[in-house]
């Protein structure tokens, strides 16, 4: 995983590019020519869309309710701890969004596309969890949060 050290300045720059880089890909690997089977590939299609468009609409509600605070960073603006809407339902919801974006683009696409939504999960796992260490530093009332809000990424699992 990339570290906020390492990307050569205090904002995360290297979370972020790595973060751009696995969206393109898994958007551009829908042009592999691996496929889901033949008889599956209708449906997948179509819960795939469902998925990535309430996905989409999840992660712009969450934006819109940072507002100012929207930042791509893992280093927060301050302009204030959001808490409400659908940050009470988890921590990191943009990441929750986007990952049902990315896993209906995976199930339209195919296997590979599938495989490198994978690893952006893992890569915004990684990325929440120094989120949280700076939110921590910038506000005193985060760990609060936290206790009331006690999943990170996904609601009741993680």
């Amino acid at each position: 995983m990339p570290s906020s050290s390492n990307s050569g300045n205090k904002r995360g720059t290297g979370w972020v590019v790595t973060q751009f880089v696995l969206m393109g890909a898994t958007v551009f690997s829908a042009l592999i020519p691996i496929h889901w089977p033949a008889t599956a590939r209708v449906a997948l299609l179509v819960v795939g869309l469902f998925i990535g468009v309430i996905g989409l609409a999840f992660a712009l509600w969450a934006a819109r309710f940072l507002g100012a605070a929207f930042t791509p960073f893992p280093r927060p603006v301050p302009a204030g701890l959001v808490t409400s809407g659908p940050f009470a339902v988890v921590r990191h919801p943009v990441y929750l969004g986007l990952l049902g974006l990315f896993v209906g683009i995976s199930l339209a696409a195919g296997p590979p596309a599938l495989l490198l939504t994978l690893l952006l999960g893992i890569l915004w796992a990684g990325k929440s969890r120094l989120e949280e260490r700076l939110l921590t530093e910038a506000y005193s009332e985060y760990p609060a949060y936290c206790r009331a809000v006690t999943k990170r990424l996904l609601p009741y699992l993680y």
